[in-house]
């Protein structure tokens, strides 16, 4: 009885084990998951050393709607990254909720069904920020200097591997 007592035991410490490892992390702050996206919602943002102001400014976003990448929070700070892996601390009033993405294939058709045979809407050009409406496996619904349709979504920068968008 002990034996199977002790199987059972290890086999419920393995589940556990399981179960964290396949947990994903939650921000201290706002209980959210990291990593995260997020947009900027200033038309500038400044991406300094560490949480604070008296830490120094590295660069500055200059780029509205931006899609960035939430990896730690402080306080009332992000550190982010951008798709280009540089990372900078970010006052939280700054960022938004709302979802946007870079256009990384340059000429990305934008089609007005979410099939590769639909009719193209418009094409969009590597670097191109774009408002997502919702995301599947596959295909997203963006929005995009006032044309809405649907792009691939390994065409796009600023989603996680298997997040849906409704």
């Amino acid at each position: 009885m002990t034996s199977s007592r002790t199987i059972a035991l290890a086999a419920l410490l393995a589940l556990l084990m399981a179960a964290a490892a396949g947990a994903q992390e939650r921000g201290p702050v706002t209980n959210l998951p990291l990593p995260r996206y997020v947009s900027l919602k200033a038309t500038e943002g400044n991406a300094r050393r560490g949480p604070g102001l008296e830490h120094r400014v590295d660069w500055v976003f200059t780029r509205r709607g931006m899609p960035l990448m939430v990896t730690a929070e402080y306080g009332h700070w992000r550190r982010v990254q951008d798709r280009e892996g540089a990372t900078g601390w970010v006052h939280y009033a700054l960022l938004s909720g709302a979802r946007t993405v870079i256009v990384e294939q340059d000429m990305t058709p934008l089609r007005l069904q979410a099939d590769a045979r639909a009719p193209i809407n418009a094409y969009l050009e590597a670097g191109v920020v774009a408002r997502v409406d919702e995301c599947g496996p596959d295909w997203c619904r963006l929005e995009a200097r006032g044309e809405g349709g649907w792009a691939e979504r390994a065409t796009l920068w600023g989603l996680m591997p298997d997040e849906r968008l409704d």
